[in-house]
């Protein structure tokens, strides 16, 4: 299945680069990649290698993040709910981006910047906040510290949403307007450069998550069973978690907090590969969704553009709300 799902996600992005109001046939793609020029259209290479490309590439990128992150979150903290929409990280990414324009008048990377140290200095205070006591440590918190770090996220969130909106309201029209579109979740921005830095990241951070691979899944089995096989529990929870957040914080910065992608990866990979959580099959899933509701935002109006978070968060509720009455039935 995961073959599948791989092949699925190349197929996407397939579609993004050569299918919509612009059609791009094979061989001239494979001209233009090349760094050739196609005579009967001058226009293609840049609308391929400047718009439809970096789209597409950014967008798997992004979800790749997005969908690993909310598998390990979910994983680690052995919650459901569990994921960087929930306990703080997006929210507060959106806070620092809309600092950095309302304080400092950041565009583009600027933003980007603004929303990494805001995700940053959230993690850092849920972390804090939520390892005091005994609880947090030791087989068997997962847990008692998932609750807590939720709970913890939460009150972040909520405190993040509402200093965002005040900075809203003291921006003027103009700025306003492009806030809004990347607090929704945008790819409008992508560029080669942002590529590079996405790309950068993930490099750093997936190898260290694949070496915590099999601990993780002893874990999800059962903590004491995994102290008992001689993983470490209490750290490799926290260096999940660092890991974790580390990959929506880069993802979130790039692109804003695309909606319900880190949500639903973990639980739709789960129901098509079977047999707990798959960290490949998350990313996976959480790459083809964000590819794919692209494509839509981007063809659906014609002569217009939606942002990318849009698609998937009306793509995500109702995925959510399926998930959410098939667990019901499978305790039932």
């Amino acid at each position: 299945m995961l073959a599948v799902l791989g092949l699925t996600l190349l197929g996407a992005m397939a579609v993004r680069v050569l299918l919509g109001t612009y059609t791009v046939t094979i061989p001239d793609f494979l001209t233009i990649l090349g760094g050739g020029t196609v005579d009967a259209a001058p226009a293609a290479s840049f609308i391929v290698m400047e718009d439809k490309l970096p789209h597409a590439v950014l967008g798997a990128l992004a979800g790749l993040a997005f969908g690993t992150a909310g598998a390990v979150f979910q994983l680690l903290l052995r919650n459901p709910l569990a994921s960087p929409d929930v306990i703080g990280i997006s929210a507060s990414a959106s806070l620092g981006a809309i600092a950095s324009a309302a304080f400092f008048g950041a565009a583009g990377l600027g933003l980007a910047a603004g929303g990494l140290i805001g995700a940053g200095l959230a993690a850092v205070a849920v972390f804090l906040l939520s390892v005091s006591g005994r609880a947090a440590s030791g087989p068997g918190a997962g847990e008692a510290v998932g609750g807590r770090f939720i709970l913890t996220g939460l009150g972040i969130s909520v405190l993040a949403i509402a200093v965002t909106n005040y900075l809203l309201s003291r921006m003027s029209v103009y700025q306003a307007a492009d806030a809004a579109i990347w607090l929704t979740g945008s790819l409008g921005a992508s560029s080669w450069q942002r590529i590079g830095l996405t790309g950068a990241a993930l490099i750093a951070l997936l190898p260290l998550l694949a070496l915590l691979s099999r601990p993780l899944h002893a874990m999800a089995v059962g903590e004491e069973l995994a102290a008992g096989l001689g993983v470490p529990v209490t750290a490799v929870r926290w260096l999940g978690i660092g890991l974790a957040t580390a990959l929506a914080a880069v993802a979130v910065s790039m692109t804003g907090p695309i909606a319900f992608v880190a949500f639903v990866s973990g639980p739709v990979a789960r129901r098509l590969v079977g047999g707990g959580h798959t960290l490949v099959g998350s990313a996976l899933v959480g790459a083809i969704l964000v590819v794919l509701a692209d494509f839509t935002a981007a063809n659906l109006i014609p002569g217009g553009r939606l942002p990318v978070g849009v698609i998937t968060g009306l793509i995500g509720a109702p995925v959510l709300l399926w998930l959410v009455a098939g667990e019901h039935k499978e305790r039932t």
